[in-house]
This record gives structure tokens, C-alpha cells and sequence, in this order.
């Protein structure tokens, strides 16, 4: 017996130490040099380097990672791009907070000194991400990182704006935008989150300018009236015909203005009459430009009001609201205040609430490209999404999608490729500066951080050269994985932009995961303080056991819940795989040859053909549930075969031969183990990197990473339904006796009495042939096999599909509790045949389902059908013994 480097308990630090490195250091990641291998590539969905990665990102990257490593076991030439993003917004809010901590801002710093102060954030966290990749043991080819701010993607990021800006895709020009006062810059409309929040509805008197009465105005914004520069009206109400036309006073200031007509007014909402404030309104400012209205700004960049508001100038909004409704009551203008709740939107990033502002910004014209993108889904290009119902959350967002507002107030960031001349006025947008540039000056304004990446998936393999050998082999990639939480932040940029600069989808299939959830079912969050930070599940449990908690633990496009009582199973399950293998290994001999096939076996028994038609059922249950990115499924499928097969049964029941005197046997017996492990550790490999690896390098002659072996493909010689028919008869009896022991207090190790019936001579031959099994895990004191057996009188039954069995256990058992148990077990079988029938009877079950459904729900029947007979006639006997 050989020594092997493995201890008896499966310790995840240990094993997972240094083994990141050694795969580095092998160029185990990198795509193939054999350019006749098809190719598979991914591109990470990158990171923000505001922080640390989150559940969310280790669930992204191990769906990313398990089909990687997948596909190179294939045999694929596999790319999997690794790279972050500048996150402009976000990282600026990061920095300038901690700058804030020292007592600084970014205006004492200047432009140059603070995006330096960024780029050391970027660095310092950039290097924390790398490392969490290495400890989630993604397999990334790290040659090839990416960084949004990489002069490479800046010169695609010009390219794109130019060529739009050209095509009048790109314009500029003073619309209603969000605005984020803390941030002080603009927000798209998806950077903006709405929540309820406690308001009022004010109703105002509006008095005519001569002198004959006033009108009523509600407004949940009093702070904006000094903006209102007509009051609406629908054309159609009749209620304010004799009006249109006369003029107001505005509150507080005595300004008159006009009441105009406008379809945009419903009369039948309120008062039917809405102030107008082009301003600060974006409904109202469209009124405003229909009727040619002036636009009045009353608040400052940061939320403060300005010298339109009057006496209110430089208070911050809310406090003007307080003195303005104060002033509003005390000049006899409040007619009443009732409380309201509403949806306002709040910046995502920094959280205050956003406010709409009259700004000049760059957009992109999004009509166009939204038919592009909705065109191309009709066709054989089109973006599979898994789940399927998430093409059409895609598609309704661009069926209702605005002009994207892509101007930033910031200085981190893509800086607009845009220059004013400081004499003319005249602006060129270029991708390089102009050659005088003395006479010009930039826009100070920087990209929205999307408008980079949504390039990512071609800007990464070199485009704008298309002939960059990554761009020509590589693109278009073939999956994304995502939440779905960023379908209209990312997924629909990366399509439409896609497709118009390279005319390709971006990716084949895009994979959608819902949220991670406590185990409560809430989101994750600060506020609630039940973040896990993903590392710490690491240092507990190791990488292979967080990622097959994330991998198995969903359905696709579904929230999970993370608990650390699914982590313990996880951790368990692995420990499983650690004493199996351990066993095998031991038992093996160092002239045990590695195995890839079986050619050398010449001799079968029934377990050994059981085993590896089940191997082979798992085999093609594994391949076809990935290629459908059903990871749960197919985890459930490698775990019933691992626990259930092949640790409980098959391992035990080769004891009986590793332990016998029959060299020859014994020697097959192992080669046959070794392959079953061997393809086992293949199988859970792009799941389990890590613990697959160092067991599979203790095994003799495996000399390089499992990573660079052949995944398991089908083996149609290894199928042997009557193996597996014959060895459940097995099973079903083994479990029968140790469940009647179980009931009788009868404990493994005390030898009795065990009187099967089979059904059949086929039957009996089958135990007959496997008798040592039942020997070994029944444990009989006596054992008669016989289709003619009379049962027992006194004694405990188990009624399995092909046999019955008796064990006289008189001194044990009371008949009374004995026929309570039987009518126990008959009274599921009454629930069973009632189910089945049900559905049997159900026409739509019978019509729409398949033919296999159906008839396997006939079998099913019979079987129950059966057992519910042989029982009866049990009960039956037992009364007539009592």
C-alpha cells in the first residue's frame, strides 16, 4: 500500500495552497496553440474598482469559470479575458468621501493631483481583486487584463464617439436631465432609484392679474414655482374656456404669466389646470418648447437655489421649501397641505434626491440603434438569452427606451473628445486634439462609465484593429454571464453598440443569475449588515466549496439564498469525494497504470457494469445540462452518482474483492476503480478545480493538470440497462433489510434470518450469482432464496418491486406493530396509485405530455399496483397468525 500525501480529513487550505500559482506558472490558462481547435472565449463582466468583490461577483465568475474550464477539458481554444472598469461615478464618489475624511476636496487638489489620487484607489484595489480571482481559482489569462482606461480602449471609446457624432448619433444640446446635487453631475435615467418617500400636495392660489380672483395650483415642489412660466390647461375643458388666454401672478414674486392650452394637461386630474416650469419639469419642458416658453433655472449646480428664487437665494432646496410654504401661509396663498406619499428618484451612487435640471449634455440618439438591436433579434445573429423570458425584459426596455444622456460632471473618466475654440466658439470633435491647440480648450465633462463598456467585448481583443489577431479569433465571444439586474445598464449597450461598429452580436447566449439573498430572502446590503464577504467563506470552507454551493444551488435567471447550513453540506459533500478517493488511492499499487480506458479489464461483474452504465448516464446527463446551462441539474446529477453509486455502493461492495485472495480480480477491481475516479474528478473538475486537481495528481502516472485532460464523453459500450435493473433489485433488498432493522432495533453486526421471495427465476438467478453482496450488507444468520417461499408467520416484512422479504424476528417484533407498519406502508401506496391515477385521468396531462411521460407514469402505476397487492396479502396473513 502506498503512502499518499493526502490527510484523512479534507482540509481546504492546504490544499488549495499554492496550486493558483503552479496553474499560473504551467500557462494552464492559456488559450491553445493549436489553431484547428475551436474556439471559446468570455470576457469577464469587469469589476468596478470602487472595492472588494461581493457574492454576486463570485457567483458571476464561477458560472464563467466552470464553463471555461469546461470547455478546455473539450478540447476548445478558450480565452477568458480578465479586466476592470474605471467605474467613473462610482469611484469618484469613493475617493472624493475619502478625501472628505481628510478634510480636502477635489477642487483644492485640481484635476491633474485628484485623478492621480484615483488611479492609486484604482491600483490599491485592482491588486485586492486580483487576488480574490486567485482564491475563487478563476482561470483567466492574465496576459491579456484589460482596464476601461487602457490607452487601447480610450482610442476605441474616440473612435466610437466620433464616428457618432458624425452620423448625428451623437449630439449636443440643453435638454431635462437627472441631476445628482452631491455629485453634481448628470445621471441616466437607469442611474436613478425610486423610492417612496413621505411628501405633501400644496395647494396654492394663483390670483388673476386683475384683481378678479385666483386659481388653484397643487404642486408637490413649491420651491420651483419661481421657474413657472405659464399655467396649462386642457384644450378640451370646457370648465376654462372664458380663462385661456388671461394672465396670473406668481406667489411671492409678482410675475405674471399666461394660462396657455396643452394635450399634455389631463382634465380630469386635480384642478385641471398644471403650472408650467420648463426648467424643472421634463414634461414641462417639452410644453415649454411646443409654446416657445422662456426657461428659468432657480437652483445652483449643488441644490441650492439662485438669484431667480429672490429672498431664497443660496438655501439649500428643502430648507427654501420649508420658508416658501412658511411665507406661502403667512401671505394668505396656502390653501390647504395634504400629506402624500410618492415615487421620487434618488441618485444610485450617492443617494440624495435627484433633481431635473435644465443642462446642456451630450446624448446619444437611441431610436435608431433600438431598432438595430430589435431587428437583429428576429434573425439567425440574434442574442440568445437563458433564461429565454429575459429577450423580452430586453426588448421592451428598447421599445421604450430615451435618449441616453452620456456627458459626466466629473474628472475621472473618458474625457470628451470635444474642443470649443476660445475665439469662435466653433466646436471640433476629433479623435486627437487639434494641431493649435493653444486656441482650443476640452470639454471638462467626462463619458458615462457605460459608454466604455459597452465596447468591452470587441474593444478587449483589439478592436478598433480588426485585424488584431485576438479580434479576428475571438470575436464575437460566446457567453455572457450576468445578473439580471443589468440588462439595461450593460447588456443592451454591449448589443446595439456591437452590432453597429463591428456588425456581430457580442456574445451567442447571454447567461442571466438572479441576486444572492440572506437566508431571510433580502438583499444583501450595508444597511442591513448581512453582507458575506465571499473571502471569509473561503478561509472557512475552501473555493471548491463556495463554488459548488453557487454552481448547484439555483435555477437559472432565480435568487438563492446563501446560508452556512448549505455551505456545511458543501464542505461535507467534498470531505465525501476527499475519504472515497483516499480509499481508492490507498488501495492502489505504484504499477497501477493511469487510466483511460479499460481495455485491460476482461472480466466484469455485475457491479462493475452497473457502475459504469451509471458513470455513462451521468456522463451524458453532465455534458448536455452544461451545453444548456443547467448547473444545478447537472450538479444534482454528479451528486447522486457520487454519494449514492459510487461512495455508498459501488466502493463498498469492491471491499469484498480488494480483501479476497484472487490477485487477477483484485487487480481489474482497481483498474476498474481508477477509471471511475479518474472520470469523476474529470466530471467535477470545472466545478471543484482545486480539490479535483490534488487528488487527481495523487493518483500514479498523472503527471499535468487535470485541467489539460479530456473531459468524459459517452461510452454507448458501457450502457447495460440490465446491470442496472438487476442491480437495484440488490439495492431495493439491501435497503429493505436495513430499514426493517432499523424499525426492529436489530443492529447490523447481529446476524438473522432473512427468507427472500423474488418474482421470478430471472430474479432468483441474479441473487443467487450476488450473493456475497447480501452476505456483506445484510449480514444473514440464515438465507433462503426461493420463488416458492411460504413466509413466515412470525416475522417482518419488505416489499420491494421484484421481491419479498421475511425476517423471523419473533422475540423482536409484535404482530399488532407489524401490521400497523405494513398498513403504514400501504397506505402510501393508496396515496401514490391515487396520485398517478389522477393525472391519468387528466386529458390535458395525457395529450400534451410526452409519450415517455406518460408511459412511464403507467409503469410507475404497475409497480405501485403490485406492491399495494403483495402487501394486502400480507396484512392479511399476519391477522389470520395473531
Amino acid at each position: 500500500m502506498r503512502e499518499i500525501d493526502m490527510d484523512t480529513k479534507y482540509n481546504p487550505t492546504e490544499v488549495e495552497k499554492g496550486r493558483y500559482q503552479t496553474w499560473l506558472d504551467q500557462g494552464v490558462f492559456k488559450p491553445s496553440s493549436d489553431q484547428k481547435a475551436k474556439p471559446y472565449s468570455i470576457v469577464i463582466p469587469p469589476p468596478n474598482v470602487t472595492g472588494k468583490l461581493h457574492l454576486g461577483h463570485a457567483w458571476d465568475t464561477t458560472i464563467q469559470d466552470t464553463l471555461i474550464r469546461y470547455k478546455r477539458m473539450q478540447g476548445y481554444d478558450t480565452l477568458y479575458l480578465p479586466g476592470m472598469d474605471h467605474a467613473g461615478i462610482a469611484t469618484q464618489a469613493k475617493v472624493e468621501a475619502k478625501l472628505r475624511e481628510q478634510g480636502i476636496s477635489r477642487y483644492d487638489l485640481g484635476r491633474e493631483k485628484f485623478v492621480q489620487e484615483v488611479w492609486n484607489w484604482k491600483d490599491e484595489f485592482a491588486k485586492i481583486i486580483k487576488s480574490q480571482w486567485g482564491k475563487l481559482g478563476l482561470s483567466l489569462d492574465y496576459s491579456r487584463e484589460r482596464f476601461t482606461l487602457d490607452e487601447g480602449l480610450s482610442k476605441a471609446v474616440r473612435k466610437v464617439f466620433v464616428k457618432m457624432y458624425n452620423e448625428g448619433l451623437i449630439y449636443r444640446g440643453e435638454y431635462i436631465i437627472n441631476w445628482d446635487p452631491e455629485l453634481q453631475t448628470a445621471l441616466s435615467d437607469i442611474e436613478v432609484i425610486h423610492k417612496y418617500d413621505q411628501g405633501a400636495f400644496y395647494h396654492v392660489k394663483y390670483p388673476y392679474a386683475d384683481g378678479s380672483g385666483y386659481i388653484e395650483i397643487a404642486t408637490t415642489r413649491p420651491e420651483t414655482m419661481f421657474g413657472d412660466v405659464a399655467v396649462a390647461v386642457a384644450p378640451d375643458n370646457d370648465r376654462y374656456k372664458d380663462v385661456v388666454g388671461k394672465e396670473i401672478i406668481v406667489p411671492l414674486v409678482d410675475r405674471k404669466i399666461p394660462i396657455i392650452t396643452d394635450h399634455y394637461v389631463d382634465k380630469d386630474f386635480g384642478t385641471g389646470m398644471v403650472k408650467i416650469t420648463p426648467a424643472h419639469d421634463p414634461n414641462d419642458f417639452l410644453v415649454g418648447n411646443r409654446h416657445d416658453l422662456k426657461r428659468i433655472n432657480t437652483m445652483n449646480a449643488d441644490g441650492t437655489m439662485n438669484e431667480n428664487a429672490g429672498k431664497y437665494n443660496g438655501l439649500d432646496r428643502f430648507e427654501a421649501r420649508k420658508q416658501i410654504v412658511k411665507d406661502l401661509q403667512d401671505n394668505d396663498y396656502m390653501l390647504k397641505v395634504e400629506p402624500y406619499v410618492h415615487s421620487v428618484g434618488h441618485s444610485e451612487r450617492s443617494g440624495v434626491q435627484v433633481e431635473p435640471r435644465l443642462s446642456t449634455q451630450w446624448f446619444v440618439k437611441m431610436k435608431p440603434l433600438a431598432e438595430m438591436a430589435l431587428k437583429n433579434q428576429t434573425g439567425s445573429n440574434k442574442v440568445n438569452f437563458v433564461p429565454e423570458r429575459f429577450e423580452e425584459t430586453f426588448e421592451q426596455w428598447m421599445d421604450n427606451v430615451h435618449d441616453w444622456v452620456i456627458s459626466r460632471q466629473l474628472w475621472w473618466g473618458h474625457q470628451i473628445p470635444a474642443w470649443y475654440n476660445k475665439q469662435t466658439g466653433e466646436t471640433y470633435v476629433g479623435e486627437e486634439a487639434p494641431k493649435d491647440i493653444e486656441n482650443w480648450e476640452q470639454d471638462s465633462d467626462v463619458l458615462d462609465t457605460w459608454f466604455s463598456s459597452a465596447l468591452w467585448p470587441f474593444s478587449t481583443m483589439g478592436w478598433p484593429d480588426e485585424d488584431s489577431a485576438d479580434y479576428k479569433r475571438y470575436f464575437p465571444t460566446n457567453t455572457l454571464v450576468t445578473g439580471y439586474d443589468i440588462i439595461f445598464f450593460w447588456v443592451s449597450r454591449m448589443i446595439f453598440q456591437s452590432l453597429k461598429f463591428t456588425g456581430k452580436r457580442p456574445f451567442e447566449h447571454v447567461v442571466i443569475h438572479g441576486l444572492i439573498r440572506d437566508e431571510q430572502g433580502r438583499k444583501m446590503s450595508k444597511s442591513l449588515g448581512n453582507g458575506i464577504d465571499p473571502m471569509d467563506v473561503i478561509n472557512k470552507y475552501g473555493a471548491d466549496a463556495l463554488r459548488w454551493f453557487l454552481m448547484v444551488g439555483s435555477t437559472p435567471g432565480q435568487d438563492t439564498r446563501f446560508s452556512y447550513d448549505k455551505m456545511d453540506s458543501a464542505w461535507n459533500f467534498i470531505n465525501k469525494i476527499w475519504n472515497a478517493s483516499r480509499y481508492v488511492i490507498m488501495n492502489l499499487d505504484d504499477d497501477t497504470p493511469a487510466m483511460d480506458d479499460l481495455s485491460k479489464v476482461t472480466n466484469y461483474d455485475l457491479s462493475d457494469k452497473w457502475i459504469l452504465a451509471k458513470l455513462n448516464q451521468t456522463v451524458n446527463d453532465v455534458n448536455r445540462l452544461f451545453d444548456k446551462f443547467e448547473f444545478g441539474e447537472a450538479g444534482r446529477s454528479l451528486y447522486n452518482f457520487i454519494w449514492n453509486d459510487f461512495c455508498d455502493w459501488y466502493i463498498e461492495m469492491s471491499k469484498a474483492t480488494l480483501t479476497g485472495d484472487d490477485e487477477q480480480t483484485k487487480a481489474q477491481k482497481k483498474m476498474i476503480l481508477t477509471y471511475v475516479l479518474d472520470q469523476t474528478l474529470r466530471l467535477m473538475h470545472p466545478i471543484m478545480p482545486f480539490v479535483t486537481e490534488k487528488i487527481w495528481l495523487s493518483m500514479p502516472h498523472n503527471g499535468e493538470s487535470i485541467s489539460l485532460a479530456k473531459y468524459p464523453e459517452n461510452h454507448s459500450d458501457f450502457d447495460n440497462n440490465e446491470a442496472v435493473s438487476q442491480m437495484e433489485v440488490l439495492i431495493d433488498l439491501i435497503k429493505s433489510v436495513r430499514k426493517i432493522r432499523l424499525e426492529a432495533n436489530a443492529p447490523l453486526s447481529s446476524a438473522i434470518g432473512i427468507f427472500i421471495k423474488p418474482q421470478n427465476d430471472q430474479i432468483k438467478d441474479v441473487l443467487m450469482n450476488n450473493q456475497e453482496y447480501i452476505d456483506r450488507f445484510a449480514h444473514p444468520k440464515e438465507l433462503k432464496i426461493d420463488t416458492d417461499l411460504q413466509a413466515p408467520e412470525l416475522a417482518m416484512t419488505g416489499v420491494n418491486d421484484e421481491t419479498e422479504v421475511y425476517i423471523p424476528l419473533a422475540e423482536l417484533i409484535d404482530i399488532d406493530d407489524e401490521i400497523k407498519r405494513q398498513q403504514e406502508e400501504l397506505a402510501k401506496m393508496d396515496q401514490e396509485i391515487n396520485r398517478i391515477n389522477k393525472k391519468l385521468s387528466n386529458e390535458n396531462f395525457v395529450n400534451k405530455a410526452p409519450e415517455k411521460v406518460v408511459a412511464e407514469q403507467k409503469t410507475k402505476l404497475a409497480g405501485y399496483q403490485s406492491k399495494q397487492e403483495k402487501i394486502n396479502q400480507r396484512i392479511a396473513q399476519l391477522k389470520k397468525n395473531k
